[in-house]
This record gives C-alpha cells, structure tokens and sequence, in this order.
C-alpha cells in the first residue's frame, strides 16, 4: 500500500525528509481495527517527531496519528465496530502512523466520527480535543457537570488559538468558567474571541497587569499549551492558592517548583498518549470521550477547528504541511485529505 514516510531526520525543506513508500498492507489482529485513510490532521508532535536528529531508520518510519476513515477490517476481539463504521481518532505515538492509505489502531482508542462533519473536520479533532479534554476534566479536575459553581471560577489558557486551545476554549466555556486566553496576533484575538473567550491578554507581556486591567485578581487554573519555562513565572504569579497548573509543553531545563509551595498549588502534566503507550486499564475513556465529543459536535455545542485543507495525501503535500505547522504560528488546524 502507499504510505508517507522518511528513513532520515531532516529539515523539512530536503526532499527527504518525507517520501513516498510502498509498505505492506497490515492484518488486524487481537482488537485492532484496520482504517482506511480519508483525512490526516498535521500536530506538533508530527514535526517533533520528524525534527532534524543524528539517526536513520532501516525501515521507513510512517508518521501521523489524527486521522479519519472507514472500518476496512477488524481483529478477532473486536466487539465495538464493524466495517463499514466512519470513525477518527489520534493513534498510538508507538505504532507506525497514518500517512497511509490503511492504518491499524487498536478500537479503545476510536470513536463513530460526528454525522455532521465530513472527513477533513472531523479528522482535525481528535487529538486536540482528547488533550483539552484530559487537560481540563482529568489533570486541572474541572466537575463539567458542575455549571453553577464553575461559573465563579477562571481558567487562563496560554495559546488560545491553536489546536487545543481553540477546543479548550468551547469545552472549558460550556463547563461555566470565565475563559482568559492569550493571544497575540490580531487574526488570533479575532478567532479565541469567537470560540467564546471572555477576556484576550497578550502571552509576550506581563500577565498580573493585563488581568488588573479588566480587574481581574488571579485564576483557579490555567492550562499552559505554549512555552511553559517562558511562563512559569508569570503562571506561579496569578495563580490562586490552591489552584492548579496542567501543561502539555515539556521542558528543556529545570524550573523552581518551589514558587508554587507557599499556594499549594498542583502542577500536573498532560500528554494525551499514554493511555495508548502504557495500555493502562482505563484506555477506553479515550473511546468514551471521542464518543461524548461526538455527540457534542452533532448537537452543535462544539465546532470543528479546521482552517485550512490540502490535496491529496502524499510527500509533497504533507511537507507542506509541516512546514506551516513548524511555523508555530497556526491558528486552529490544518489537515491533509485525499481527493
């Protein structure tokens, strides 16, 4: 089968640094399900996995994880799907990826895509929303069924205007809670603020002072998407006592836990992987997420991400893909569909 994939680390400008390769078409075993490719969302971790480093594959190494399509095949212990079902979900970061035409996944982690969506919106979600929503109702512990008291309660989201954050936005304003984003560009303002968010701060500037401008003392949480050594400061500054702190950005030097100590406030990571990497016992609430998200969207109560849509799904494409993400500077989410 046709697949996209690199043997060597490169820059993305090197023809190499994504190719097309012909790869066996893979059999579902166990309680895999096999996909055929409709849509691709292009995430950070596709570029950072991607990103320049001394090291070459033997085999091609087929990257991507958001992705869209239809049940081809399923193993011999499946029991939720059947072929024929249209479904999304974000893959296994240990598990070749879906640059392909057929993909397997294991079923814990896929959900019915939303009847309302076509292919390309509905591949722009999955993983985005699985990390907004574990960052929010699983690490920051925000009670979703809990309105009335969220609604005496902020959350600061640094980056509003990616991927997790355009979804963090609708999901963190239907749970009750005043939305701050940050954002710094015009066209980025313009989008958090139409996903719903209360107040717009700049992340390049002082938080503390932005928010005494629209007189606001501090937040029970924040969720960092961008640059958490940057931040560190200025988060352990407005944070509130007792609040709490979820990043998805790793660091590359160590910072002064200790600023949080005299809050109690808890720093908590999010990487919306490992459920998938560990197989822990509870893998399936990705499935029951991506089913609620479902739902959600259908009912109109979430919307799609997707800003901007390339044709078909092959090297060329896909690098240019990445080159736009690379950037850093996208706003919502960009997907690689097949014509």
């Amino acid at each position: 089968m046709k697949a996209v994939g690199l043997y060597k680390y490169l820059p993305i400008e090197k023809e190499e640094s994504l190719i097309d390769v012909q790869v066996e078409k893979p059999t579902p075993t166990k309680r895999d399900i096999l996909v055929k490719i409709k849509a691709v969302s292009i995430n950070p971790v596709d570029v950072k996995v991607r990103a320049p480093k001394d090291k070459e594959e033997t085999e091609p190494r087929i990257l991507g994880w958001d992705a869209s399509g239809v049940v081809e095949e399923i193993g011999p212990d499946c029991t939720m799907f059947k072929p024929g079902d249209e479904v999304f979900y974000s893959g296994d970061l240990t598990r070749p990826g879906t640059y392909s035409e057929y993909h397997l996944v294991d079923e814990r982690i896929v959900g019915l895509k939303p009847k309302s969506l076509n292919f390309a919106q509905s591949a722009a979600l999955p993983l985005t929303s699985i990390t907004a929503w574990e960052s929010l109702f699983d690490r920051l512990m925000i009670d979703i069924n809990n309105y009335e008291e969220n609604q005496s309660k902020s959350i600061l989201i640094i980056g509003g205007a990616g991927g997790v954050g355009s979804i963090a936005i609708q999901l963190a304003k239907m749970a009750g809670l005043q939305v701050i984003a940050t954002a710094s560009r015009e066209e980025s303002k313009q989008w958090v603020n139409k996903l719903g968010a209360d107040y717009i701060i700049n992340h390049h500037e002082n938080f503390r002072t932005q928010l005494q401008d629209h007189d606001i003392k501090g937040v029970e949480y924040i969720l960092c998407l961008n640059e958490t050594e940057q931040h560190w400061q200025n988060m352990a500054d407005i944070i509130f006592p007792q609040g709490r702190i979820c990043s998805i950005v790793e660091m590359a030097n160590p910072i002064d836990l200790t600023a949080l100590k005299n809050k109690s406030v808890t720093f908590v990571w999010e990487f919306m992987f490992t459920r998938s990497m560990y197989e822990t016992p509870d893998m399936i609430k990705q499935h029951e997420l991506l089913s609620k998200l479902n739902k959600l969207i259908d009912d109109g109560k979430v919307t799609t991400t997707l800003t901007e849509t390339l044709r078909p799904i092959n090297a060329e494409t896909l690098r240019k893909a990445h080159k736009i993400v690379e950037t850093g500077s996208m706003i919502g989410k960009i997907v690689v569909e097949n014509e």
